[in-house]
């Protein structure tokens, strides 16, 4: 085997639409090259803008995946970084609401520092072990709910010049489609300004949509039931923020629905009632405030959330967010979703007459697929005292070793912030 580099990225470069087509040209030829590659690089260059035309005539489009760009988006607004993280083909990085303070405007701002204080004090009397520093954090992590999903953020993003084109023609689509309500009013706009960014990468015929797609955020279906087995698919309500940890899971599908009325938010544990002897006074707090933001979308605002993928690539998402650094709203909806997927199959198993132990491996007449599946996700939980299956963090899984500090440690998912 011999590997070379044909090409890469370089610093501060901007490739010229026309050079990343030819990229994309050249690329094309190895599928018919009589010859070598070398070849291919050597030839005429109306050779190749001949291939060029015919290719993207054609729609034989995954030959202009091989150029990349890596921009940088600044002042985007967070929604807009959502949708074009779901959309698959990408690298990004973007600045964190958990780990930076947020700049947002007007009221958003007043509420936002307001719970940072309110947050870091009772993180400190619930927790005087955290560190003011890491209460701080914390405090951010959570209120940042009570801003909007449209405030700016700043982003680095590599992506094709075929997804790119593709993605301008998504978003046209949903412009010219999707009803005129509150919410798609506003990401519209923001939309219409990011295709005018980037007018210079929609691109003739890699333009074209010719599989007819949607932008992937957005659902479709007007409802979807629960699933498990195989493959799984769950519904939930969850907040802008816990969507955008979970999108970072690339392998499983998201879809969103945004509701118009009975708005729900979402309380961290810390200040629910619950959580406070029954005083309900912090929570009551809580939501007057969001809810006085409700009309900027705050980014604790509950929206409906589809999430599909194979049980394997679920288990991968349950080593990343059942853990004590991971956000705590995913954290404990994944591990809601992990529960219920073993019941369900304990319950396919049972209708089916067959049980699921170690034992049933060796007997095909009493073993199905569920049993598989379901003794492969049970190396994650463990049992209560009232025999109930309980998910467990990640330190604890069989196949897992920790190399960061933490400080929750093995109660990682008893937390309330």
């Amino acid at each position: 085997m011999k590997i070379r580099i044909i090409g890469s990225t370089k610093e501060g470069y901007k490739l010229p639409i026309e050079e990343a087509l030819e990229f994309g040209g050249k690329a094309a030829g190895i599928c018919y090259m009589p010859d070598n590659f070398d070849a291919i690089l050597n030839e005429d260059k109306e050779k190749t803008k001949k291939r060029v035309q015919r290719t993207l005539k054609a729609g034989h489009h995954s030959v202009y995946d091989h150029p990349t760009y890596n921009f940088l988006f600044e002042d985007i607004p967070k929604i807009l970084a959502m949708v074009l993280n779901n959309e698959g083909f990408y690298t990004t990085s973007e600045k964190s609401a958990r780990y930076t303070k947020m700049n947002p405007d007007g009221r958003e701002e007043l509420l936002y520092n307001k719970w940072i204080e309110i947050l870091k004090n009772k993180i400190r009397e619930v927790y005087p072990h955290i560190k003011e520093k890491q209460a701080e954090k914390l405090a951010q992590e959570n209120a940042r709910y009570m801003i909007s999903v449209f405030t700016p953020t700043t982003m680095a993003y590599t992506v094709s010049l075929r997804q790119i084109s593709i993605i301008i023609s998504l978003m046209k689509r949903f412009i010219e489609e999707e009803p005129e309500t509150d919410f798609n009013k506003k990401l519209k706009d923001c939309m219409k300004n990011f295709i005018e960014e980037c007018r210079e990468f929609d691109v003739p015929y890699l333009n074209s949509n010719i599989k007819n797609r949607k932008l992937a955020l957005f659902d479709t279906r007007k409802s979807r039931r629960n699933e498990f087995g195989e493959n799984y698919s769950v519904n939930y309500l969850g907040s802008f923020a816990q969507l955008a940890q979970a999108q970072r899971h690339r392998t499983l599908d998201y879809r969103i629905r945004i509701p118009q009325d009975d708005l729900k938010f979402y309380i961290p544990p810390i200040i629910r009632a619950g959580n406070n002897g029954g005083n309900n006074e912090l929570e009551n707090e809580w939501l007057k405030d969001i809810r006085s933001v409700s009309e900027v979308f705050p980014q604790g605002m509950l929206i409906e959330i589809n999430e599909r993928g194979t049980y394997e690539n679920f288990i991968l998402k349950a080593k990343e967010r059942l853990c004590g650094s991971a956000q705590l709203e995913i954290a404990l909806q994944t591990a809601k979703t992990l529960i219920e997927y073993i019941q369900a199959l304990e319950s396919y198993s049972k209708a089916n007459e067959s049980f699921c132990d170690a034992s049933s491996l060796d007997n095909p007449t009493v073993y199905d697929e569920y049993c598989e599946i379901k003794n492969f996700l049970i190396q994650y939980v463990k049992k209560d005292a009232n025999n109930n299956y309980v998910a467990v963090p990640r330190c604890r899984f069989p196949d897992w070793t920790c190399t960061e500090p933490c400080i929750w440690g093995a109660r990682g998912l008893e937390r309330l912030v």
